[in-house]
């Protein structure tokens, strides 16, 4: 019989903090195992979740977030432990669950529409019901303007705004959300996390996992998850500050030479907290600048300052930063010898350096009909620099890099690659590049082994080498002794690694990234940046696409697009310095945070107004009279300022910044 969930009126929002009212838990587990024979997936955990909050589980692949998700959904039954969703068994209870998966569950011939109707019919909502919800979901989820387009047409972010829209079209009272915007760009995933953050105020329980720890920021707890155990529990900014460590950032020219040095005085000290007397605990290389993090912020800078003396290296810049949630969850993991040694590539000989631009564009455009995808682009990658193109979907990233690498013909403009202009996609030129696709580009029937002797064979790699370059990726990406094994199997994360082992099996001058860490978790992250790091030391031009902002702080330049047109270009800092206006971060009294943002946008432009868990960020080009006119809306409303201060910008927020005033410059498509 169809049905109609209850409303909920009067519901009050809770208090996020440590302890957890048992009369408002929504979630409960205790003690729960997971066993699959021999492999205990599922170690003991035990948290709660409470009406209305967004929990956030975080951990590498296989730490077991999946099977956790599985059994709160009732489609696993627990080997051991009490888990109760909204008071019953989960399976009693899964009517009033949402769920989307880590793979799309929509069907790509039906229309925007046709998949909702499908849905609410399988979940036997009344049609007068069905109709009210879909004309309050669409337009939620931008997706009115394409309600007859086929979901096999729309981009990735807009399939997760359709798939969230299918979880919520019976109005569950708990939504499950698997790593819900992997390959989603930075934009839509802004928007997807308002559209949570407004649920959550709607008395929406919220479980999420995410690779993504800037989209931890968002949650207002969160569980570290490692080999089967919860490591850390709290709010974000309890687990920073329980870290108990500082980060330093530090810019200086000659980068490579003092990550080595403070890598060693690290390794010297003792590598997790700096035993041997000094108060270096670890060193991470991004683009244009090293973080390193340190017992102790004075003693940390008076160590780098003197270590910088002695060995005569000139120091541009060092600041004391908050650590971040990256910082905690590499650290923690580290504490539990998950730190894999980094692995040298076993190359042939040293790449003697070169002046010239290894890849080069002038004037690169691209047509398809009378769409112009890409629109008049210069840019200039040199041997040994990481250079980042970023773009929301839709911006022109993957047509450019098709250019560039020969796959496709301009439309009109000149491109070089390794000093060829012509033959772009001749069999010595190929021999020359490595390119990873945004797709899996291997074999799934084939083994993990077949799959890269079949590459080693097209790059001709000889015998001698072969077998240690392909023992190298295997040991790389935790799979020795594993290479029989059919690459179908692996976990995307582990697709992941391997394709890139295998786009680099022939030491390439030119590498071609597109999206190369898309639904990796933070610790295989940091190690894929390492060996990307490795080779752009050794001499090779690397070209990458992310949709993640953090990591694209590796790059050593930047280029943003804009429906095809490059807007912005600079090294990571430069990129953030260059944004106009200034970053506010605000805090109003617990369970008025929606309701602040939603006023807030009726004044400022909605991408000016950000929800982090229990914060906000505000964009505004004139402090003066804007943060006056925000006091006077604020107050109008009885919302208390509790904390308003400046924060230095995020690349995330110099992203979304420039995309969304160059969209409002020009806003043709």
């Amino acid at each position: 019989m169809p049905r109609s969930s209850p409303a909920k009126p009067g519901l009050e929002p809770v208090a996020r903090g440590g302890d957890t009212a048992l009369q408002d838990v929504v979630l409960q587990v205790e003690g729960l195992h997971k066993s699959y024979g021999p492999l205990e997936a599922v170690r003991g955990i035990d948290f709660r979740v409470q009406a209305g909050e967004i929990f956030g589980l975080i951990g590498a692949d296989g730490a077991g977030k999946t099977t956790t998700f599985h059994i709160l959904a009732g489609l696993l039954n627990a080997s051991s432990g009490t888990v109760r969703v909204l008071g019953q068994p989960p399976r009693q209870a899964c009517s009033r669950v949402g769920y989307l998966t880590q793979t799309f569950s929509l069907y790509p011939d039906l229309s925007v529409v046709e998949n909702l109707r499908y849905v609410a019919g399988l979940r036997q909502v009344a049609d007068g019901d069905f109709r009210e919800r879909r004309e309050q979901l669409l337009p939620l989820m931008g997706l009115a303007p394409f309600r007859d387009r086929l979901a096999g047409q729309l981009s990735g972010g807009m399939k997760q705004k359709l798939a969230l829209c299918c979880s919520l079209i019976d109005r569950p009272e708990v939504l499950l959300l698997d790593e819900p915007t992997t390959g989603v760009d930075p934009v839509s995933r802004r928007e997807f996390w308002d559209v949570l953050a407004q649920l959550a105020s709607q008395q929406v329980t919220i479980v999420v996992a995410t690779p993504y720890l800037d989209e931890a920021e968002r949650c207002h707890r969160i569980a570290l998850f490692h080999q089967g155990r919860i490591q850390r529990l709290g709010t974000p900014t309890e687990l920073k500050q329980g870290l108990g460590l500082s980060r330093l950032e530090l810019r200086c020219p000659q980068r490579q030479r003092a990550e080595h040095l403070l890598v060693e005085a690290a390794t010297s000290q003792g590598t997790t907290t700096g035993t041997h007397g000094g108060s270096i605990v670890d060193v991470q290389s991004f683009g244009d600048r090293l973080d390193v993090l340190v017992s102790d912020a004075s003693r940390g800078v008076s160590e780098v300052e003197a270590l910088f003396r002695r060995q005569d290296l000139p120091l541009e810049d060092l600041q004391i930063s908050a650590p971040t949630l990256e910082n905690v969850f590499v650290t923690r993991l580290r504490q539990e010898g998950a730190q894999p040694l980094p692995l040298a590539f076993p190359r042939s000989g040293e790449r003697p350096a070169r002046a010239d631009p290894a890849i080069a564009a002038r004037q690169l455009s691209r047509r398809f009909g009378s769409f112009e995808a890409v629109r008049q682009v210069d840019l200039e990658v040199r041997y040994g620099e990481i250079f980042g193109l970023l773009g929301a979907n839709g911006a022109g990233k993957t047509t450019t890099i098709k250019m560039l690498c020969g796959l496709l013909e301009p439309s009109a403009g000149e491109v070089s690659l390794v000093g060829e202009t012509c033959q772009l996609r001749s069999r010595q030129l190929l021999r020359r590049i490595g390119y990873m696709s945004q797709k899996f580009t291997l074999y799934d029937d084939l083994s993990i082994r077949q799959n890269l002797e079949f590459y080693a064979g097209f790059y001709e790699i000889p015998q001698v080498l072969r077998r240690q370059r392909i023992d190298w990726v295997l040991a790389s990406c935790g799979l020795e002794g594993q290479g029989a094994m059919a690459t179908g199997l692996l976990p995307g994360g582990w697709k992941q690694r391997v394709a890139f082992g295998a786009a680099v099996l022939h030491d390439p001058e030119v590498l071609f990234l597109d999206e190369p860490t898309s639904g990796v978790d933070p610790m295989a992250r940091r190690q894929f940046w390492g060996m990307i790091n490795d080779f752009a030391q050794a001499g090779t031009a690397i070209l990458v696409t992310t949709h993640y902002l953090e990591e694209a702080e590796q790059c050593n330049r930047l280029c943003f697009l804009v429906a095809g047109q490059s807007v912005i270009e600079g090294t990571p800092t430069q990129v953030k310095a260059a944004q106009p206006g200034r970053l506010f971060e605000l805090m109003v009294p617990p369970g008025q945070t929606q309701q602040a943002a939603d006023l807030l946008k009726r004044h400022f432009d909605p991408w000016r107004v950000g929800i982090f868990a229990d914060r906000l960020h505000l964009v505004v080009d004139a402090p003066e009279p804007e943060l006056a006119m925000m006091r006077t809306a604020l107050a109008a409303a009885a919302i208390e300022i509790r904390s308003l201060r400046s924060i230095p910008y995020s690349l995330e927020d110099a992203f979304i910044g420039t995309v969304q005033r160059a969209q409002a410059t020009d806003p043709s498509p």
